[in-house]
């Protein structure tokens, strides 16, 4: 007897193709009683067995149909864990440290009123990293040329000639002292790219160097950071000042000498008790006038008054003051009233020259801070 396996009992086995059981008890009823027959004489342990073994084999096939698709999976986890930690190494590298030095030839064309001076100087450059002058810029000014002395891969120098701006402080004018900064910062890094250091030893000015009018006084350096926006990482920023200062010699002769002529020749009208040193006195008072306008003019306007300022206002004062004798000794005189006029010969003699040395040792007094 030909014998048909089925695994589920709802269907069975005809010319090996898997009818319903329905099916095909009304396609043919003798069937249906045949298989119930066969049904009743194979071994009951014979179907789970087979059907047992078909089902182990079938979690199998599943798991290795769906291992590829695990695989894939996992490795799409694990690639962007891994890029992400190369960029967050990437964002915290060493930033590169740039060796700047700076040697000054000279100044030239210091203009107060404008704020502009010109220089030249040699720049050294030392890195591990190669670099050159076009990563940084002068912040106070412009190059307006830039020779190539050394290149090599660790080491670069070139001689600038540049443009500078500067800030004058004019309240000591016209014993003014003043700071000629050169400003030199990356032009693309901020100090987690690149950090500046410098060596106060090798940033020097040239003994021979000369700005006519002005004395050197001193040089110094130092790193700084500047932030443009707020929350970002700073730049790194070398700064190298050179201090100067008025000649004293050219200030006293261009700027007191005359004004102190005008003082001590109108001091000197006190003596005279005669109505005609009002006209003396009026035409120093016009003198000093003209000397403070040709100095103010020399300066830019500043919003503060300069040492000049209060120079000339105490001998505006020392001048009116001898002005105003000198009117009332002329209205006594005409009143002849000798004894007035003698009063107020005494009196200004000795009042208006005490006051007038009283307050110029003030003034230059406050020049020693």
């Amino acid at each position: 007897m030909q014998e048909f396996y089925c695994v589920r009992p709802e269907l069975l086995c005809s010319g090996g193709r898997v009818i319903n059981r329905n099916e095909y008890t009304r396609a043919s009823p003798s069937l249906f009683t045949r298989r119930d027959t066969i049904s009743h004489h194979e071994n009951p342990k014979r179907v789970p067995a087979r059907a047992t073994d078909r089902l182990h084999e079938g979690a199998g096939s599943g798991v290795i149909r769906y291992l590829p698709l695990v695989l894939l999976t996992l490795a799409l986890i694990v690639v962007p864990v891994s890029a992400e930690d190369q960029v967050n190494t990437s964002a915290f590298h060493e930033p590169v440290v740039v060796h700047i030095g700076v040697y000054v030839v000279n100044f030239n064309r210091f203009n107060v009123e404008e704020g502009t001076v010109e220089t030249n100087f040699y720049v050294n450059l030392k890195s591990g990293t190669p670099v050159s002058i076009n990563d940084f810029e002068i912040m106070n000014g412009q190059i307006t040329s830039a020779d190539t002395i050394i290149d090599t891969p660790g080491e670069k120098e070139y001689r600038i000639i540049a443009a500078l701006t500067v800030d004058p402080d004019l309240r000591r004018y016209p014993f003014d002292r003043h700071t000629l900064p050169i400003i030199i910062e990356p032009k693309f890094k901020n100090e987690r790219g690149m950090v500046l250091v410098t060596d106060p030893a090798e940033n020097t000015l040239d003994p021979e160097a000369d700005l006519p009018g002005w004395e050197f006084s001193g040089t110094s350096s130092a790193i700084t950071n500047k932030t443009y926006v707020t929350g970002e990482y700073p730049n790194s920023r070398a700064v190298f000042n050179y201090g100067i200062g008025r000649d004293s010699v050219s200030t006293v002769l261009k700027f007191f000498l005359p004004i102190m002529l005008i003082i001590i020749v109108s001091l000197s009208s006190l003596v005279m008790k005669v109505t005609s040193r009002l006209g003396l006195n009026a035409s120093m008072f016009l003198a000093a006038v003209l000397i403070h306008w040709r100095v103010a003019d020399a300066i830019p306007l500043v919003a503060y008054p300069t040492f000049m300022d209060s120079f000339m206002i105490i001998t505006y004062a020392t001048l009116v003051m001898v002005l105003v004798s000198g009117i009332l000794i002329m209205k006594f005189t005409e009143a002849k009233d000798t004894a007035r006029v003698d009063q107020v010969y005494r009196w200004s003699i000795r009042i208006i020259p005490v006051l007038s040395i009283v307050f110029y040792s003030l003034l230059f007094l406050t020049l020693m801070r």
